[in-house]
């Protein structure tokens, strides 16, 4: 479960770069698709992380969290990004395309994004846990690879990281509710054995 964390700097790049000039500008509406996305993860009961690809200023693929609905570890929103991105494209190097994603890419989908040839990822929220452009690791900053995607970090980050936490929350209060109405069962049924014996 990843522990989200939102007040990253809009814009800044991964590895200490510059912030990116357009921060604010239509990064935050592309940031906003990713989000619809991430939505549709929810409301499937996936961890709520939505992607999409953009290509001269247009989405051109999507994806959300589906690992598992789809009994697939590598099934996380880049992933079904990236490869829609590809399907649309005829191709599996993605040149001139950023990927847009509602929480820090893991390592498996920084190393498909730079596999891929991607120019740029855009993240929201931080994942202290596991994120690898800058918060665990910072595949995109390693001189010793042989391509550099560019990583900008905190675009929309609270939204993003309001998201993914709520969604915990709400899981974990379900979980509670059940783990309540599981007791009031038990006692219910002891006391019912109770009574029986009594008898």
């Amino acid at each position: 479960m990843p522990e989200v964390q939102s007040g990253v700097q809009p814009g800044m790049q991964s590895g200490g770069g510059e912030p990116d000039v357009r921060a604010g500008g239509p990064q935050d509406g592309f940031m906003r698709e990713a989000l619809a996305e991430a939505q549709r993860a929810w409301d499937l009961g996936e961890v709520p992380v939505g992607a999409v690809v953009v290509k001269d200023g247009v989405v051109i693929a999507r994806g959300f969290n589906q690992p598992i609905a789809g009994h697939d570890p590598t099934a996380h929103a880049e992933i079904v990004a990236l490869r829609a991105a590809a399907s649309v494209l005829g191709n599996y190097r993605l040149p001139g395309c950023e990927l847009y994603v509602t929480l820090e890419p893991c390592v498996m989908c920084s190393g498909a994004m730079m596999h891929a040839r991607l120019a740029k990822v855009v993240y929201g929220a931080r994942d202290p846990k596991t994120g690898a452009a800058g918060s665990v690791v910072d595949l995109f900053a390693s001189p010793q690879l042989n391509h550099h995607t560019a990583a900008v970090g905190g675009v929309l980050d609270e939204d993003c990281g309001n998201m993914l936490k709520a969604f915990f929350a709400s899981r974990r209060a379900a979980s509670r509710a059940a783990r309540t109405e599981r007791e009031k069962q038990a006692i219910a049924g002891a006391r019912l054995a109770g009574g029986h014996g009594a008898g």
